[in-house]
């Protein structure tokens, strides 16, 4: 499409990008999980002071220019350990204290395989930012170790030209904290915290619950705005265990408090559920692909609870015989709601399209693209996977629409695309 912008920035795996995690040793038995947590406590007691501090000292050599405030986060592990293991922390001197902290954590290299599949929201602080400029929010799904996905964040500013400046990276990132329980993963919802000195670009979210065990996969992030006039940023995102899937909420005010919401209902069952940024006439709604195939709109009286839908789309051209689903949340237009899709075709190569639903009743299909607005093509096909073009959300920028998308599932790159082009395509 000529009237789409890519730009030549991009952004991927890197390795070197590490945090420090609890290493919950309970989670890991199967059974002694209490008496293994405390021979390894006795251990570290019982060596000399001499033998501790050097210890100590190794574990810093190794680690503490990696990390940000490296004993802050032993002693704040400690503290943990302690409260569980009801230690008494008066008797034991800092040294052991911090090498107690020490070993029930462990380095995460979050973003070792992959980063990809972004979605993007206004930022919650738009201060100084000049006219037909806006700050954004850019979630990334980021894959390490055991192909575990966590969540990571990027902030940025999209200028009045279309231009994508991104904040620096900080040199070190932080994991996001919950109050966890030592012996075995919790269950239900959670709720985690950004560290207090940590910017959001420097924030991860990883897999708290059993649920999640094995990923928090492709968050879909919107800007919500309730009936009262309040905003709240929502985020749909798919819970991974190592064999059963589960849609989850992710829920914030501020983007320093997470709320981590198992969804029920019959359609929560299914990946990909993307909502609207507002009530419609008196429901929520979503976006949703319930059969692996089509596309599906789906009502509730609950942001959590979610039933069964009914076919909205299905596959109707060449490049998405195979299947369809969204490409994150519906933007609102004066024109209607203008929902980005992907589509599967033959040699699973995957294009994204685009459809424009009414405004007042979105079970109505307006229009929609007879070809791909965005395929895999040239430096955009190579990857884990190959020929894999992917968004989990877009968001408007003046007369444009700003789309983040996953490469490959490999890395992560960003276009441009004409609201007025994408119309008249229909």
């Amino acid at each position: 499409m000529d009237d789409i912008v890519t730009h030549s920035l991009r952004l991927h795996a890197d390795p070197s990008r590490v945090v420090v995690r609890p290493f919950h040793i309970g989670w890991q038995s199967n059974g002694g999980a209490q008496s293994r947590s405390e021979r390894l406590v006795r251990e570290v007691l019982d060596l000399s002071p001499q033998d501790a501090r050097a210890q100590l000292d190794a574990v810093l050599k190794d680690f503490e220019a990696r990390h940000w405030q490296t004993r802050r986060v032993f002693m704040t592990r400690y503290d943990e350990i302690e409260a569980q293991l009801k230690l008494d922390g008066a008797a034991i001197s800092d040294e052991k204290r911090q090498l107690i902290g020490a070993y029930f954590c462990h380095e995460y290299s979050y973003a070792a395989a992959a980063l990809m599949n972004p979605s993007a929201v206004p930022h919650f602080d738009q201060t100084g930012m000049a006219e037909g400029c806006t700050r954004v929010i850019l979630s990334m799904r980021a894959v390490g170790e055991g192909h575990i996905s966590s969540v990571a964040f990027r902030e940025g500013i999209i200028t009045a030209k279309n231009q994508l400046r991104l904040a620096p990276e900080p040199p070190f990132a932080t994991a996001a904290d919950a109050a966890e329980e030592e012996l075995q993963a919790p269950e239900g919802p959670v709720t985690v915290h950004r560290h207090r000195d940590s910017t959001l670009s420097g924030t991860v979210i990883f897999p708290i619950t059993k649920a999640q065990s094995n990923g928090l996969e492709d968050l879909r992030l919107v800007q919500f705005t309730h009936r009262d006039g309040s905003i709240e940023w929502l985020g749909t995102y798919t819970a991974y265990n190592g064999s059963v899937i589960q849609s989850e909420m992710m829920r914030t005010r501020d983007f320093r408090a997470f709320d981590l919401v198992p969804m029920t209902g019959s359609a929560a069952r299914n990946k990909g559920m993307a909502l609207f940024p507002r009530r419609i006439g008196d429901h929520y709604m979503m976006i949703g692909r319930q059969d692996g195939e089509n596309l599906f709109l789906i009502k509730s009286d609950s942001l959590t609870h979610w039933d069964e839908g009914t076919k909205l789309l299905e596959p109707r051209y060449p490049w998405e015989f195979v299947q369809i689903g969204n490409c994150g949340p519906p933007i609102e237009l004066d024109e209607g709601w203008l929902l980005l899709t992907h589509g599967v075709g033959a040699m699973r190569k995957y294009s994204i399209g685009a459809v424009l639903l009414d405004k007042d009743d979105p079970s109505k299909v307006l229009g929609r693209t007879n070809r791909p607005i965005l395929a895999a093509k040239d430096q955009d096909r190579e990857g884990y996977v190959p020929n894999v073009v992917y968004s989990c959300g877009a968001l408007r920028h003046g007369g444009s629409i700003f789309i983040p998308y996953g490469i490959a599932d490999s890395s992560i790159a960003f276009a441009f695309a004409r609201i007025d082009a994408l119309l008249r395509m229909m």
